[in-house]
């Protein structure tokens, strides 16, 4: 699951992208002009940017140098219809990881967001392997010792986190900001709900409970 920031004015393809990343497990917030991007990316809680350049106010590019001005190394894929090789090279000087030309294809915006994603946080691939428990984010499928696991959304994306940040600790907060959207209602007991269904699932010694402090799956050793 990843918490995107969408920085798009366009209406109907905001709201395309944005309907679909959201079915497909990702968390989207969407802003329209640069103002808002910014004070979103200053606020932090994102784990990547889709960016436009052409915005009211304040421009992608200029978005982009503002964000790298302060050392911030989010990931940033821009999305536009500018497809000249002197805006993909501005773009990529001014700071972006990726580019993608509009009209581009979901399932390709989708693709570059894993392997972005990937990228930051030192995986090589969609498939995480713990013992006999195998996660493939890209297929959403489960398996436990061969078999298949099914999980809800939610139950699927706390995994994730889980085991993309084996031998961390995370506190339910953590989760909660990683696992939600912005503005879900979050009951007091969520988390603990999903940890128990997935305790039930892929077996009690999975997730280890640090009594007043979080949640964590050990390293394999």
């Amino acid at each position: 699951m990843t918490r995107l920031l969408l920085v798009e004015d366009d209406e109907l393809l905001g709201d395309g992208i944005r309907k679909v990343l959201t079915q497909r497990g990702d968390q989207v917030q969407w802003v329209k002009d640069g103002h808002s991007a910014l004070a979103c990316v200053s606020g932090g809680g994102q784990d990547l940017v889709l960016l436009d350049l052409n915005l009211p106010g304040i421009s992608g590019f200029e978005i982009l140098q503002s964000i790298r001005a302060v050392k911030n190394e989010i990931p940033i894929l821009v999305l536009t219809a500018r497809s000249e090789v002197v805006d993909r090279v501005r773009a990529l000087d001014c700071g972006a990881d990726d580019y993608l030309v509009k009209p581009f294809d979901i399932d390709e915006l989708s693709a570059r967001i894993r392997a972005l994603r990937r990228r930051a946080s030192g995986m090589t691939d969609d498939i995480l392997c713990h013992g006999d428990l195998v996660m493939d984010s890209c297929a959403h499928a489960v398996s436990l010792a061969e078999k298949p696991i099914s999980l809800s959304v939610r139950e699927f994306g706390l995994l994730q986190i889980l085991l993309e940040n084996r031998g961390r600790v995370l506190s339910r907060k953590q989760l909660e900001e990683k696992l939600y959207g912005w503005g879900d209602e979050v009951a007091s007991n969520s988390v603990e709900v999903h940890v128990h269904n997935l305790r039930k699932k892929l077996g009690c010694d999975l997730i280890r409970t640090l009594r007043g402090v979080g949640y964590i799956i050990e390293k394999a050793e």
